[in-house]
């Protein structure tokens, strides 16, 4: 078996290739790519998505409110 520092020497000397290879640019490019395909297509972050579920479940509730309080409203005005 493999030790864990071998295994960390080896990791180490292959990310230090890579980084004085140009498979470093191409990946800085294909990440710079991909941004921008993502960027025309208009997506939003995880973290926008969640703000905007978080509000629209507040909103949810106050529709909800409302309509109570329109049907408590209606009740009454039968009366």
């Amino acid at each position: 078996m493999i030790e864990k520092v071998k295994i960390q020497e080896i990791s180490d000397k292959i990310r230090k290739v890579i980084e004085n290879s140009p498979i470093s640019d191409i990946n800085d490019n294909i990440h710079a790519l991909l941004q921008g395909m993502f960027a025309k297509l208009d997506l939003i972050s995880r973290e926008e998505f969640d703000v905007q579920t978080q509000v629209l479940k507040r909103t949810r509730e106050k529709l909800e409110a409302l309509e109570a309080k329109i049907e408590s409203l209606e009740t009454k005005s039968k009366k």
